[in-house]
């Protein structure tokens, strides 16, 4: 006869809480891990924010910085902001888009060359992370990442006011 034994009562078990600001950790960690990929991605005179925006464009493009922000989670000013040291290198163009008020953000011929030169980099940069943490921690973070953002709201809509498509003109 097999008998069923039951769970203990929760209040058993030692109460596990977390301890100290979550806020506090994922920035401390962000900054390591930042300052990790701009060692190996500064080499070609880029950022990692760079790097990651000139291959978002280079995947999507050309398209609508609004479209730009929503695919990279930025909102409208951040996205300004970073856009024009990339234009003003000329990696990347801005260009009247279907009507006049609108703008899209292509890639050109240098900013392939120089996106190319900085994948290489953080390649080396990837593999260094893999090698710090180990390939089994850095796959439980980014499941970990994922879950979390999954289970977050996500960033509200850009208000009319600060239409990313507009900002970037």
């Amino acid at each position: 006869m097999n008998t069923v034994t039951p769970a203990s009562p929760p209040s058993a078990a030692p109460a596990l809480k977390p301890q100290g600001c979550t806020n506090l950790k994922l920035r401390q960690l962000m900054r390591r891990v930042t300052q990790h990929y701009d060692a190996e991605v500064g080499k070609t005179g880029l950022k990692g924010t760079q790097y990651s925006l000139l291959s978002h464009v280079f995947k999507l493009g050309p398209l609508r910085p609004g479209d730009l922000a929503r695919a990279m989670k930025l909102d409208a000013s951040t996205l300004t902001r970073n856009l024009k040291p990339l234009v003003a290198a000329g990696w990347l163009a801005l260009q009247a888009g279907s009507d006049g008020r609108s703008r899209l953000v292509s890639i050109t011929d240098s900013g392939r060359e120089k996106r190319s030169e900085a994948q290489r980099r953080w390649r080396v940069a990837q593999e260094g992370i893999n090698q710090i943490l180990g390939v089994a921690q850095v796959l439980a973070l980014h499941a970990l990442i994922d879950t979390s953002l999954e289970r977050l709201s996500p960033l509200p809509e850009a208000d009319d006011e600060q239409d990313p498509d507009k900002a970037a003109a």
